[in-house]
């Protein structure tokens, strides 16, 4: 019976393709306008990292004085300062941490074949990419030995592999950094991150850094920040010295806690550090303040999607909802025109349910054709976001849950606009047609 239907939707199509057209063109716009805006809404709020988000915690500490506020909602600092990442690095527990920075090198190789440029760097500790599940195509991690004798050593992306080697081998090679050598130790493969979760202080949608290299090289080599640095209090800064022990908040922080007890266990151990703070004379407030947010908190903390986003998908919706409206009087006009037609069906048997049935099947026909051509201008609409903003690059994309989603999004709001004239054709009275006969 099926099969019936979908070809009295074919035949009803071909006897009416100017409003056929026309309808199929409004869903399809309907549709290629909301998955614009719904794709970018699905990838900026899906958890980047969702086998193990719930396990990955951002370390925030509360180390301003009474009196002073902070521009969060729960008005603690969104970074540490450096004695403290230190501190905590240092820490027996957890097992797994990561502090990091943002900085930048002018970045070149002993040749003349590539022309020096600027590269962004990250600085950071060994832990970062078992935590963040990096992948690696050549080499790995510098090794904690490493680490700690600030080592001149660095892990690079592939893109700059492939702009400095051509794509081969490079473990042992050097590349200058600024007035200094450095030798490779790793290359990381490309890594499919929507957004940079691990520091949305700096840009969630920017690229990766395409430099990585031992935290300890931020004392040793006295680089600066390329990122957020800010303070709450007056202090005399004369020396690189007096920055790292200052309270000017610049630097990230990262624990991974496996389970809930462990998550307990670092919170005692948090309230603890503080209060051995308090007694060299820092965090003089009563109460110890910290906060641990997985990366899904931490994306809502920061306001990953904003209120514009989720304003401009309300409105898309809108949108679609006035292509429905037309088509909706199109399928009336459409539909009543055919009712001496329905008249003779419903006389030689036909009930109110097939005939019912039968403009269902035929406006989720109209929906389903038009879900596919809205799929179309969808990815001509993401293409629009990518060229106009490169930092959308990643995320102005549909992955498989979007492209399914537009045929069923198409399907069902054209079968809602044609519940009523479905209904309203399906009342038609036989006697009434066959004595106009």
């Amino acid at each position: 019976m099926l099969l019936h239907y979908l070809d009295l939707s074919w035949r009803s199509f071909k006897r009416t393709p100017l409003v056929s057209f026309l309808m199929v063109l409004a869903i399809a716009i309907g549709i290629g306008v909301t998955m614009t805006s719904l794709s970018v809404y699905h990838m900026m709020s899906a958890d980047p990292i969702p086998h193990k988000s719930s396990q990955l915690y951002n370390v925030q500490l509360q180390t301003m004085d009474e009196g002073h506020t902070w521009w969060t909602g729960d008005d603690i600092p969104m970074q540490l300062t450096y004695q403290d990442a230190v501190n905590l690095h240092n820490a027996p527990t957890p097992d797994k941490k990561v502090a990091m920075m943002r900085t930048g090198f002018s970045v070149y190789l002993d040749s003349d074949k590539v022309k020096p440029f600027t590269g962004e760097a990250r600085m950071t500790t060994p832990d970062f990419f078992s935590m963040f599940d990096v992948p690696f195509i050549y080499g790995g991690v510098w090794s904690d030995q490493q680490e700690q004798s600030a080592a001149p050593v660095l892990v690079i992306s592939k893109e700059l592999n492939d702009k400095l080697f051509a794509g081969k081998n490079s473990i042992g090679k050097l590349v200058y950094l600024d007035d200094d050598s450095y030798q490779i130790v790793g290359v990381i493969d490309d890594w499919p991150l929507n957004l940079k979760y691990y520091d949305l202080n700096n840009g969630a949608f920017d690229k990766i850094a395409d430099l990585f290299l031992p935290f300890s090289l931020i004392k040793a080599k006295e680089l600066t920040s390329w990122g957020n640095s800010n303070g709450w209090k007056h202090e005399n800064i004369n020396t690189y010295a007096d920055r790292l022990q200052s309270e000017i908040v610049w630097i990230q922080f990262w624990a991974q806690l496996d389970t809930p007890e462990q998550k307990t266990a670092y919170g005692d151990y948090l309230t603890s550090y503080i209060e051995e703070q308090k007694k060299r004379g820092r965090f003089t407030r009563e109460k110890p303040e910290y906060s641990l947010r997985d990366v899904n908190q931490w994306m809502e903390y920061n306001n990953v999607v904003s209120e514009d986003n989720k304003i401009l998908v309300s409105l898309s919706f809108v949108f679609l909802a006035v292509c429905l409206a037309n088509i909706l009087g199109l399928l009336l006009a459409k539909f009543l025109r055919r009712a001496p037609e329905v008249g003779v069906r419903r006389a030689l048997g036909a009930s109110k349910r097939q005939v019912f049935l039968q403009h269902l099947v035929e406006v989720a026909m109209l929906g389903f054709i038009g879900g596919l051509l809205g799929i179309v201008l969808a990815q001509i609409g993401l293409l629009g976001v990518r060229q106009s903003y490169e930092y959308y690059k990643n995320i102005a994309t549909m992955d498989l849950a979007m492209l399914l989603s537009a045929p069923v999004i198409a399907i069902t709001t054209c079968i809602i606009a044609g519940l009523y004239p479905a209904w309203l054709v399906c009342k038609t009275n036989p006697a009434i047609y066959l004595k106009s006969q």
